[in-house]
């Protein structure tokens, strides 16, 4: 385990999908575990944090970047997909359209991550929502499967399954060769310089 915080590798990821999917209620309950549905807004354009966790006895810094849905912000949001090493797509387990968007957002990552190998994982959102679930676990791991990336369902108003998360996307990152070698990252270095021009905690709109 590294005990000097200077040499914990640092991974941008990114929270994508549909807007009113949940990524900004997952964002707030993984970074701060807090969940209040009067307060949480939709993103307009990028927010950014960041975390310290532990994956595997290794400490990693969690460079978050939870990005607007919307089609008008498409163009701003797309320039933050750039060196990232991972993202959770995420839809709303109560909401087909959602689910049928989820290659959208695939192709927007191929698109637009230099034609690096990204990991994902196909997050399944406001599984509390019980009653008015339309998208069953086999159709969202069948999706994730084509695309080959992990399948996990999860409720920010419970928390059940958001550490699960980021955890999953953590362990798919370590264990892809082109993103991860002997027990650090490989350096995407136009990445650190977009981290360091933005101040952490703030929303950029195209406005």
């Amino acid at each position: 385990m590294r005990a000097d915080t200077h040499d914990i590798p640092t991974l941008k990821v990114l929270l994508v999908g549909n807007s009113n999917v949940g990524k900004t209620a997952i964002f707030e309950r993984f970074v701060d575990d807090f969940y209040d549905p009067e307060t949480t807004t939709a993103t307009i354009g990028v927010d950014f944090r960041s975390k310290i966790v532990e994956v595997r006895d290794t400490k990693v810094k969690l460079n978050i970047w939870d990005t607007a849905g919307q089609e008008r912000f498409r163009s701003l949001t797309s320039s933050y997909f750039r060196n990232a090493l991972g993202a959770l797509i995420v839809f709303d387990l109560s909401v087909y359209e959602t689910f049928e968007q989820l290659p959208l957002w695939f192709r927007e990552l191929r698109t637009y991550s230099s034609d690096q190998q990204v990991a994902t994982v196909v997050v399944g959102a406001k599984l509390d929502k019980v009653g008015s679930r339309v998208v069953n676990r086999s159709e969202g791991m069948a999706m994730a499967d084509k695309n080959g990336a992990g399948y996990i369902e999860v409720s920010a108003k419970t928390g059940v399954g958001v550490v699960e998360a980021f955890e999953m996307l953590i362990g798919r990152i370590m264990d892809t060769p082109a993103l991860w070698k002997d027990g650090d990252v490989l350096a995407r270095t136009d990445s650190v310089v977009a981290v360091d021009q933005v101040e952490e905690g703030t929303r950029y709109c195209g406005c």
